[in-house]
């Protein structure tokens, strides 16, 4: 999703929180069944802005911690997934894609509420965004059931993005069931043994890949580095646990621990298969006495050189 972010001078948020933000907005299209390419405007700011424009545009004189300003107006009960035709109507040349609409969070009350729910800053800012992107979408909760409706999207995006309720964003589920779905686009034609990945890098942001199978063989790519190099290619560097799905249980090959070994040697490696079995272990342990980009570094200092 192609978000315009724009931050005051006066409410620049931490790296982390942006990042975590960037990852839930990529789910939110996604997760409603959208088709065309959007966009949304945010705005972060301070409390003084964010109380003005509740004031001018909803008549309360009062702070708060999102505002969301759609652009389409959707029919009673219909969101944005169902409306293509409408959503077309708000088609951005510039953007090169669908308007949806603008948003304004608040960051010190983002922060506030972070503390006294007892969650990281970056899971609430994900949240708030969110919450505003379901507005954006044609979600509301004035009545108990939009309300219930509301929240089960919330929740289906936050998690899609691997963001928890619980913790802030280190729960597993969420990336199991995101390999489980890989293995489903797994091309195994001639082993017959689809392979689904979930990697999950340290900004929060997860990348999905199958196993990639070829006539010669040799060429057949792994579930586990097709996820690693989707990753690597948008810039991602650090990863925190990888999940992987298959029939049986299936650790990785000797191939991927050195390819993954390369950016995470201390990786949490995950494996479902079954009814939903799981086994965890280190990279470490899959790999010990591994050889990577540090040995490398040392021996170029031994040597007088450096990388």
């Amino acid at each position: 999703m192609i978000m315009d972010w724009q931050v005051d001078p006066d409410a620049q948020p931490s790296d982390d929180i942006l990042m975590q933000m960037r990852a839930a907005a990529d789910q939110a299209p996604l997760q409603e069944g959208i088709k065309i390419p959007c966009t949304a405007s945010v705005r972060i700011c301070g409390e003084d802005a964010i109380r003005e424009m509740n004031r001018a545009y909803r008549g309360m004189d009062t702070t708060t911690d999102v505002l969301s300003f759609p652009s389409v107006a959707y029919p009673a009960g219909i969101t944005a997934g169902a409306c293509p035709e409408l959503l077309r109507r708000e088609f951005d040349d510039g953007a090169g894609a669908c308007f949806l609409g603008d948003i304004v969070i608040s960051l010190p009350h983002l922060l506030r509420q972070a503390e006294e729910y007892g969650h990281s800053p970056r899971r609430e800012g994900a949240y708030l965004l969110v919450h505003g992107l379901c507005h954006l979408m044609g979600y509301d909760h004035v009545e108990e059931e939009d309300q219930k409706r509301m929240r089960r999207k919330e929740e289906e995006i936050l998690s899609a993005a691997g963001i928890s309720r619980e913790d802030g964003g280190e729960g597993d589920e969420a990336l199991l069931r995101l390999a489980r779905e890989a293995m489903e686009l797994s091309y195994s034609p001639y082993s017959r043994f689809p392979v689904g990945a979930a990697l999950r890098c340290a900004d929060g942001r997860i990348y999905q890949g199958c196993n990639i199978e070829n006539a010669s063989y040799g060429l057949t790519n792994c579930a586990e580095r097709t996820a690693l190099f989707k990753a690597v290619s948008e810039g991602a560097r650090e990863f925190t646990a990888l999940a992987i799905a298959s029939r049986v249980p299936a650790w990785p090959c000797g191939a991927c621990r050195q390819v993954l070994n390369e950016f995470a040697p201390d990786l949490r490696v995950i494996i479902t298969w079954g009814e939903g079995q799981t086994a965890e272990k280190n990279l470490r342990e899959l790999l010990p006495e591994s050889f990577g980009p540090e040995d490398l570094q040392e021996d170029l200092k031994r040597n007088g050189e450096g990388i």
